[in-house]
């Protein structure tokens, strides 16, 4: 039995590191980490069944708003699972559009994740050139779509804006732009001595833990899973344009950041294709859906994370009855027990980092009973009580005033 005395260390619920509320307990002997535990539940919105008082149209709205990184990512599988409830397909041009907005979001989000990363390590410098970078391709959504972020371009049946002839140079002369500075960034990941000590041979996740976990996404590739939504069950465009899926075989946080690296240079490859078509396929962008019937339907999408799978049960009318969403960091953070532990503490905020969390993605909440395993307390029934504990705290600090 070891001599050192076990220290509790919390990392969150509010922390500078982290963008959104988690909370993090980690059992340390010296700076060893030995266990870890993840406690969720802070930032419950009710997507799913806020999702049963909107029409279909109104559900792709809602569903950007559940990560504002892959704000493209979870409405696209939203539609993808309605369009398999009705059974249609969409119009050719709709989808080089959808895959050129799921791209240059994907371009986007692996900007910021490298930027975060360079500036979790002291790396300040790959955190400002990243994000400097990452403005161009804001801009050219904003251009393109009004946004830079949450684009509404998604829709169940297709796209619900074109991209015109006279958006294409734009886009063209920013990617075209884009490739030098992406060279730039990963000879800089690649060789600097300082990122390869901080991230080679840590938080390294074997391929028999990402198979355990059911790691998706980078996450996954980087241990040499090769696993993409994209080839695997193709939508969009992404069997009409030729592209590679990126593996690597360590599964440290190195190869995450060169994954995500490489992963830039294919999604350029696919914007460029597009928009190649774009300029030869005309005609509709949306087949107008009328009635959904009922029945149920599930689409996926690859967002930059990973895998998003969304459910959706229908009774005929105009608003799903059930809508079940699944988001990669729900697979991919408690990955952590198996790359943390045994590693120093210094390190344990970068392995977390590498999946690259989304939180308020993975948050839902039911009350049961342990017994029976049946809901003991309703949505109203969750309100009431908010607002009477509320109630109660007002009381309580009128009276400590008075």
């Amino acid at each position: 039995m070891s001599s050192k005395r076990k220290t509790i260390i919390p990392i969150g619920p509010y922390h500078p590191l982290q963008e959104e509320p988690e909370h993090f307990l980690l059992t340390v002997e010296g700076e060893k980490v030995v266990d870890i535990d993840w406690k969720t539940g802070y930032n419950h919105r009710g997507i799913e069944k806020l999702a049963e008082g909107m029409t279909y149209d109104q559900v792709t709205f809602l569903v950007e708003r559940i990560c504002g990184i892959c704000s493209t990512s979870h409405p696209l599988a939203f539609c993808n699972a309605v369009e398999d409830l009705c059974g249609i397909g969409i119009p050719e041009r709709a989808k080089y559009i959808r895959s050129i907005i799921a791209e240059l979001e994907r371009i986007h989000s692996h900007l910021l994740w490298l930027g975060l990363a360079g500036h979790f390590l002291g790396f300040d410098t790959v955190w400002m050139w990243s994000w400097k970078y990452r403005e161009s391709v804001c801009e050219t959504m904003e251009a393109v779509t009004g946004n830079r972020q949450s684009y509404a371009m998604m829709k169940p049946g297709g796209a619900r804006r074109d991209i015109e002839d006279g958006d294409i140079p734009g886009i063209e002369k920013m990617v075209d732009g884009f490739l030098p500075k992406l060279d730039l960034l990963f000879e800089t990941v690649r060789d600097d001595p300082v990122i390869q000590a901080r991230t080679k041979g840590i938080g390294v996740l074997t391929k028999e833990d990402v198979r355990k976990y059911g790691a998706v996404g980078p996450v996954a590739r980087a241990s040499g899973v090769d696993v993409d939504i994209r080839r695997d069950y193709p939508y969009a465009a992404y069997d009409l344009v030729d592209w590679e899926v990126i593996t690597t075989e360590n599964g440290d946080v190195f190869d995450k950041a060169v994954v995500r690296l490489l992963e830039m240079y294919e999604s350029v490859k696919i914007i460029k294709q597009c928009l190649d078509r774009l300029k030869e396929v005309k005609g509709e962008i949306d087949v107008k859906i009328k009635d959904v019937p009922p029945g149920h339907g599930i689409g996926q999408a690859e967002a930059p994370r990973g895998e998003v799978f969304h459910y959706v049960r229908s009774d005929g009318t105009n608003r799903p009855i059930r809508h079940k969403i699944r988001a990669p960091s729900y697979c991919n953070v408690p990955t952590f027990k198996a790359t943390c532990i045994g590693g120093t503490v210094s390190d344990a905020t970068i392995i977390l980092a590498a999946v690259d969390p989304c939180y308020c993605c993975t948050e839902r909440m039911a009350v049961l009973d342990k017994r029976t395993d049946k809901k003991t307390l309703t949505g109203k029934d969750l309100i009431r009580l908010s607002r009477e504990k509320t109630e109660k705290m007002i009381r309580e600090n009128r009276d400590e005033q008075h």
